[in-house]
């Protein structure tokens, strides 16, 4: 059997498993004991279906959805039990940590158009400095001097609301490159590129000044995390695009309800990166401390970021 005939055969039970999980997700009236009946009987078909699935056709997209579909499923029967908290929990230590290690490789592809902008902006500040002016917007190339990089340390201003500002920003960048994703993904390609132009403008234009080492400094500690969650988001936004570009064996429109969803959970699970981020370049990154303790909080968060990556996926496998 390959894979046209395997969904054919079994396209019908999924479906009416998926108004099934709706219904009783919503806890619909119509929900009745023959239903629940139904329900089981489906969800164990599609529990086999998964494994059949894993084992002959690992790498198609129909893996990946019976995977989603059993799992939720699976939570179907847990809810009455789950809290609210514990429900949050199970997100961000099973499903956000799935989808991002199914999802793995658009999130890779997301880092390299951003290294792409970073490597041609680089080059080119580096040869001839007088190229940022035409790279950077205009209130930022001649905004930056590299020579009072640290002159405020220590300053008197309100962090909390600096805070709030830049986690505000990285936000609505990363929901630019996730909702970009429904233009077949060109929008999100433009945004991951132009933030990668950015970096390595600002960059190259340190290091001619001799101020590579101190620029590094305050942005790695924040930006470790920063860029982590923008290429998950940016991740998120090629995923739905290139379904939608490459709908495989299913409609389009079937495409984007599915991995929109997918790529809103990849979304979702961006946000306490951010306000991590945030925090870190509201109250650190600023703070008069040695440069040296900078680096240490940046190689903390790429540590923090490991383990969670790592742990997150042995607690999700132990599920399965």
């Amino acid at each position: 059997m390959n894979v046209k005939q395997f969904i054919k055969k079994h396209r019908d039970d999924w479906k009416q498993l998926e108004q099934l999980v709706a219904a009783m997700h919503k806890r619909k009236k119509n929900v009745t004991g023959a239903n629940i009946d139904q329900f089981y009987r489906l969800y164990q078909k599609a529990a086999q279906n998964l494994s059949y699935s894993q084992t002959y056709f690992p790498k198609e997209e129909v893996t990946f959805y019976l995977n989603g579909l059993v799992s939720k499923s699976h939570n179907v029967l847990y809810k009455d039990q789950m809290s609210s908290m514990n429900q949050v929990r199970h997100f961000f230590t099973a499903t956000f940590i799935r989808l991002l290690w199914e999802q793995w490789k658009f999130v890779v592809a997301a880092l390299v158009l951003f290294t792409i902008g970073a490597a041609g902006s680089y080059i080119s500040v580096l040869q001839d400095p007088q190229n940022m002016y035409a790279i950077l917007p205009p209130e930022m190339a001649y905004g930056v001097d590299p020579d009072s990089l640290g002159s405020s340390d220590g300053g008197h201003w309100d962090s909390s609301v600096m805070s709030a500002s830049i986690m505000t920003n990285n936000i609505q960048v990363a929901i630019l490159a996730f909702a970009g994703g429904v233009t077949f993904g060109l929008l999100t390609v433009y945004v991951l590129i132009y933030n990668g132009i950015v970096i390595g403008a600002l960059a190259a234009l340190f290091w001619t000044h001799g101020k590579s080492y101190e620029f590094w400094a305050y942005i790695l500690p924040h930006g470790m995390i920063e860029l982590t969650a923008i290429f998950i988001a940016g991740g998120a936004g090629l995923l739905m695009g290139y379904k939608l570009f490459v709908p495989g064996h299913f409609s389009r429109g079937y495409q984007l309800k599915v991995n929109a969803k997918r790529s809103v959970q990849l979304l979702l699970g961006t946000v306490p990166l951010f306000v991590i981020a945030g925090i870190i370049e509201g109250f650190i990154t600023p703070a008069p401390i040695p440069l040296e303790a900078k680096y240490i909080v940046a190689f903390a968060t790429v540590l923090g970021l490991i383990c969670y990556f790592i742990i997150g996926k042995r607690l999700f496998l132990r599920e399965l």
